[in-house]
């Protein structure tokens, strides 16, 4: 009990430290890792951290080609280039956002959310061009067909592989980054579900085989995501400047249809007509073995359109208040200039009837004092 006394007295185990420096002792962990690889003893180990592991040759027409499968030393992989995602993050925090902040001067509330989407649009971005990069070179967008053929696709490319380990990696290091930010409490349970559902996508994407068709869905989710956040930026810096939020509705209603289409061709007629069915937990086709029962087939296409209609729901609810607002602001701003406009009418009318007094004497509109009338005589 005393030696946990003087640990959290202590100023490498206080929460300010952590906070402020917990990218210095990312950056460490990295160089070590890196200096590692300069000793014949240490080298070997340190490869577990920066290169895929379970790389296999696999013959083919044009000789033999290097791929990879997964396992359990991806764990490490993975480990390594959290630390590298934190150091990225602190980098665009301090080197872009904070010094963006300055200049805007937004309340805490808008500076939370201006961090969040600052820090995704770099990284959707990033991930929108390598995800592109990658599906465009391994012929994915020009053979649809590749989305389910040979399945399953037990061994990956080295940049499919490195693109996924790569997403967990980032996913993972927004958990830790919730502390290190001091996200309000209002807030966390929002990004917890948000980081857990690309989680048990891109998990479920890579352990299942379902690779080619899971980096189709992240493009387009991440395209999406991209003018959403990037809107949020534009809007924060002008408030009066919402087109961006337009263009985001129509991409996002582009991409959920995609979404569905590429997964009722893939799950409802692609992967049943796979010729291997027979179950080979080797193999790892036993997602494909269950793709014979019509049952499960349909069970997960009824999940799917569920989810995306629960999404579009919360987009419908979204656009609506937008829009309500919007009508309800300009309502309010027709009744003040009528208002206005009436009172200014209503004064002149007055001035007009009853003339004004200018120094004690009654002055008529024009400013001329008003004519005596003249009496006749009988």
């Amino acid at each position: 009990m005393a030696f946990r006394r003087r640990a959290k007295s202590h100023p490498l185990f206080s929460q300010e430290f952590l906070i402020h420096n917990h990218a210095d002792i990312g950056f460490c962990l990295v160089l070590s890792v890196l200096i590692a690889l300069m000793f014949e003893v240490t080298a070997k180990t340190a490869f577990l951290f920066i290169l895929p592991q379970y790389n296999v040759s696999v013959p083919t027409a044009d000789g033999e080609l290097v791929q990879y499968h997964y396992g359990l030393k991806d764990l490490v992989t993975i480990l390594f280039y959290i630390f590298i995602a934190i150091i990225l993050h602190a980098v665009v925090q301090e080197y872009a956002l904070d010094k963006i902040n300055r200049r805007l001067h937004l309340s805490k509330v808008k500076h939370s959310k201006f961090n969040e989407s600052g820090q995704l649009v770099a990284f959707h971005l990033t991930s929108v061009i390598w995800c592109l990069y990658v599906v465009v070179t391994e012929g994915y967008i020009s053979n649809p067909r590749s989305l389910w053929e040979n399945y399953p696709h037990v061994y990956l490319p080295y940049q499919v592989k490195f693109f996924y380990l790569c997403q967990l990696a980032y996913w993972l290091h927004a958990l830790p980054e919730l502390y290190f930010q001091k996200v309000r409490k209002e807030e966390i349970p929002r990004q917890l579900r948000c980081i857990a559902l690309y989680l048990l996508h891109i998990a479920g994407a890579y352990l299942l085989n379902l690779t080619r068709l899971g980096l189709i869905l992240l493009l387009l989710q991440y395209l999406a995501e991209f003018f959403f956040h990037m809107a949020r930026l534009v809007y924060f810096t002008d408030e009066n400047n919402e087109k961006l939020f337009n263009v985001w509705a129509v991409v996002f209603v582009v991409t959920r249809l995609f979404t569905l289409t590429l997964y009722i061709l893939v799950i409802g007629f692609g992967l049943p007509r796979v010729e291997s069915q027979a179950l080979d937990p080797e193999r790892g086709n036993f997602f494909s073995f269950l793709f014979n029962n019509i049952l499960f087939r349909m069970s997960v296409l009824l999940l799917v359109c569920l989810f995306q209609a629960s999404v579009m729901w919360r987009f419908i609810h979204f656009q609506l208040r937008r829009w309500r607002e919007y009508w309800n602001e300009q309502s309010s701003r027709k009744r003040a200039a009528a208002a206005a406009a009436g009172t200014r009418q209503q004064t002149k009318l007055l001035k007009r009837d009853s003339g004004y007094h200018e120094n004690g004497v009654v002055k008529a509109e024009n400013g001329t004092s008003p004519r005596t009338k003249k009496l006749k005589s009988p």
